[in-house]
């Protein structure tokens, strides 16, 4: 999904407005989206894989505003990031890696001041998890009760829900059900990037959808 440039812009359109001006990014990855959120006072990049933070350091070089750290999101030195004053909390696709999200959600909720706000997008519809979903180690897929569930036992108040990506959601539907893919190929992803995302960016834009691949939450520290 490195390569996905229209998908992490329709992602950074999506999030950015949510967000405030000292953010924590959970599961940062390789700095896929990291680098959207340079503009800000201060970006702290976590993951639990070096490497990944490694690859963060390489792109984006020694600047003043990226933190990048060596943390896992549903353990207990994730308290220490408090020391950063953040405002903001994102966790796009990352969630669902997690096996405590409920721990992992308590914690950003921990090193917030309330109404803080933390934005959330995670796979949705148990019914989709395919060998695609094991095989990327996701734990599970989302229902709507479910993510507000969770959230709500963290301390957070939902703002805003609502799903996203349709033309996603068969895509998954068919990878999981028919073919029964193992993997996502690399021309599926170019020709999704390439010719979908543009169109159902904008439609999804003035038409919200009643399904989706994803839903996007952003949520409130009580």
């Amino acid at each position: 999904m490195s390569l996905a440039k229209n998908y992490f812009a329709w992602q950074a359109r999506l999030v950015l407005p949510h967000l405030g001006r000292r953010v924590v990014e959970v599961g940062s990855g390789i700095g896929n989206f990291t680098g959207w959120l340079l503009d800000r006072e201060l970006a702290v990049a976590v993951d639990i894989d070096p490497a990944a933070l490694g690859e963060v350091r390489s792109r984006y070089g020694e600047r003043d505003n990226l933190r990048p750290v060596l943390c896992d999101a549903a353990g207990s030195e994730f308290a220490g990031l408090a020391q950063f004053a953040p405002d903001s909390c994102v966790c796009l696709n990352v969630l669902e890696h997690i096996g405590d999200d409920g721990a992992a959600l308590r914690n950003m909720a921990q090193i917030l001041p309330p109404g803080g706000t933390v934005v959330l997008l995670a796979p949705a519809f148990p019914t989709l998890y395919g060998p695609i979903d094991r095989n990327l180690g996701h734990f599970r897929r989302y229902t709507r009760r479910e993510l507000v569930a969770v959230a709500s036992g963290a301390g957070l108040a939902v703002r805003r829900l609502r799903y996203i990506n349709l033309a996603g959601w068969f895509g998954w539907w068919w990878n999981a059900r028919v073919a029964r893919r193992e993997a996502q190929s690399e021309a599926q992803i170019a020709v999704f990037d390439r010719w979908v995302v543009p169109v159902v960016s904008r439609v999804e834009s003035v038409a919200p959808v009643l399904f989706g691949q994803s839903l996007l939450g952003v949520w409130e520290k009580r």
